[in-house]
């Protein structure tokens, strides 16, 4: 094949995997609605199956669900059959996915969910097939005829998977809208990695307790700089008597209020008496843009009643890998 053959064929697949796409929207009815309601007030697990490309597809969907707020695991069917049917219970609800309908390995899981009353939930583009007529509800994807495979012979899964995986993606974040599933609670979910980090909340990554650089508005800057270099934060907080974040002096304060008897003034006149603070449940990632717009690089974190329980640095946000 030639550059622009290869490129062509590129192209035509990617026409095929859009083309369904756009088919998608039709196929989101009333049992859509009916199964995302049903899942939503589940008391057990979502149970996905599925064999060959489907099954892939489906460990994908597995983990999306169980990300997002859903529990949710993947249950492979020749696994199935050979004692792991014991992981459903009639708690649960299976999402069985097979484009044709007709997978074998998938007959024992059905005869199992209609044993037990499990409901089953099919994603196949044939309602009418061995696991369509067997499901209480259909969730259907386009066919061949209407959605041919990207594959030259029209029988390699692609365009269908595609279908699969969106159909799956649809009802995650349905259900994700259901639950009014918060930032927070993600992040609970993804700790680690670059996403987990992201989302870090500011009471996690703060300097706090023996660490804050505080100190009362009665004393002089001789003694407040010895307690800001200890703590080596760049600024150190000052407080009136009831505790409250009074003022804050930063480095740069320091370079503007240069002169021979900068040692002897009280902190309060040097101090920015209006500093910008935030709260703790704030995303570190939300206290990164705050400081980019305001170009600071420390920002005191402080509880209702305006009393510093923290601060964040440029340094916390780097370490954590939030900048």
């Amino acid at each position: 094949m030639t550059p622009t053959e290869i490129k062509d064929s590129a192209k035509k697949t990617l026409a095929c995997e859009k083309a369904v796409l756009e088919m998608m929207g039709n196929r989101i009815d009333d049992n859509f609605v009916t199964v995302a309601d049903k899942i939503l007030h589940l008391v057990g697990r979502v149970i996905v199956t599925g064999m060959g490309k489907p099954g892939h597809i489906g460990k994908k969907i597995a983990a999306s669900l169980a990300s997002t707020g859903t529990p949710a695991f993947f249950v492979h069917p020749a696994e199935a059959s050979h004692g792991d049917l014991g992981m459903i219970t009639k708690n649960d609800l299976v999402l069985a996915l097979s484009n044709s309908g007709e997978s074998k390995e998938l007959f024992d899981i059905v005869n199992y969910c209609k044993r037990f009353a499990i409901p089953l939930v099919a994603v196949t583009s044939a309602p009418d097939s061995t696991l369509g007529k067997a499901a209480d509800y259909v969730l259907q994807i386009p066919n061949k005829q209407e959605a041919p495979e990207a594959c030259p012979f029209n029988m390699a899964p692609t365009t269908s998977m595609i279908a699969t995986l969106a159909m799956g993606d649809a009802l995650t974040v349905a259900l994700m809208n259901m639950r009014g599933f918060t930032k927070e609670l993600y992040h609970d979910r993804h700790p680690g990695g670059k996403l987990g980090n992201v989302l870090v909340k500011v009471k996690d990554i703060m300097a706090k307790d023996d660490a804050l650089p505080v100190v009362p508005d009665t004393m002089k800057m001789a003694d407040a700089l010895m307690i800001m270099s200890k703590k080596m934060l760049g600024c150190i907080g000052i407080l009136d008597t009831k505790g409250h974040l009074e003022g804050m002096i930063t480095d740069g304060d320091l370079r503007r209020h240069m002169s021979p008897d900068l040692m002897t003034k009280p902190v309060t006149d040097v101090m920015n008496p209006k500093p910008t603070t935030i709260g703790g449940d704030m995303l570190g990632s939300e206290a990164l843009n705050i400081m980019n717009t305001k170009k600071i690089t420390n920002i005191f974190v402080v509880d209702e009643d305006n009393k510093p329980v923290g601060l964040i640095h440029m340094h916390h946000l780097l370490q954590t890998g939030v900048a």
